[in-house]
């Protein structure tokens, strides 16, 4: 699970740009539009990438500096998938993920949440797309024992879904979950510099009101140019790596210079994919 935080204020060219009021103690999501999705160089590190691997495509170059930031509205500003004010279901997020809560805002959802508070140690599989899959799904199921099923499917009430979702990142065919200590965290950052991650992630979606549950995975792969040490330290020092999957801080504003590419959704980097959210919500409510 990666929950990314960062100050007030929007990350451009290696500086802050000024124009918002700083809260430290406030978490904020610097939304991913900025990051230079599929934007790649020529060097010969991607002439030299490992055969097989997707074609890249270029895109045009992210916004200017002086386009960012520019007001709190303007970053929270997102086209709603599902006007809030029609919803015609009821919504439970199975999460306290800051960056899911946000996804799901974007998309002009109106939710509650709840946390499973499953130990997602105890669940193990090799495989990650076994491995997101079975912890969405044991989150899903930890979630409803503590519900009135009964409640839920009364006739003529709107339908309740209840959405889940995890991600693992990983690196060189190995999962990397949370650092524990300051050297796995330095190892896991140190192994992403000049190099790239793939995320796996997976969103189950369950109707309370019938029964029907859906689930699918989406994936993405992140490229980073050379990350220096003083800004891997950094990050270390102010601790957030520890409570995100294989320290992957996509869009903080230490990192946000050092991402070169982003191939897949963002969004689903940063917790949950829009999309797949978005069919399998349409998908649960069409029986």
């Amino acid at each position: 699970m990666i929950n990314c935080f960062c100050r007030w204020a929007d990350w451009a060219g290696g500086r802050l740009i000024p124009g918002l009021p700083a809260h430290p103690n406030e978490p904020f999501i610097c939304f991913p539009r900025y990051l230079p999705q599929l934007h790649l160089s020529t060097s010969s590190r991607h002439r030299r990438r490992r055969r097989g691997s997707p074609p890249l495509l270029p895109s045009p170059p992210p916004p200017p500096p002086q386009k960012l930031g520019s007001s709190r509205r303007e970053c929270l500003m997102a086209a709603a998938s599902i006007p809030a004010s029609s919803q015609p279901f009821k919504l439970i997020l199975g999460s306290s993920s800051v960056a899911r809560k946000h996804i799901l805002t974007e998309m002009g959802l109106e939710f509650e949440v709840m946390t499973a508070d499953i130990d997602e140690k105890s669940i193990r599989r090799e495989n990650p797309d076994e491995l997101v899959t079975v912890l969405a799904e044991a989150k899903a199921d930890a979630i409803m024992s503590r519900l009135n099923i009964s409640d839920y499917q009364k006739e003529g009430d709107r339908p309740t879904l209840l959405i889940t979702s995890d991600i693992v990142v990983v690196h060189e065919g190995i999962i990397r979950e949370k650092p524990t200590t300051k050297e796995e965290a330095r190892q896991f950052l140190k192994g992403y510099s000049g190099s790239h991650v793939s995320t796996v992630g997976s969103v189950v979606v369950t109707n309370l009101t019938t029964g029907k549950r859906l689930e699918s995975l989406d994936k993405a792969e992140v490229y980073f140019h050379d990350i220096p040490d003083e800004i891997i330290e950094n990050l270390i020092d102010e601790g957030v790596v520890f409570r995100v999957a294989g320290g992957l801080l996509l869009e903080h504003p230490l990192t946000l210079p050092f991402v070169e590419a982003v191939v897949g959704s963002s969004d689903s980097v940063m917790g949950i994919s829009k999309d797949l959210a978005n069919k399998l919500i349409q998908d649960a409510l069409s029986a």
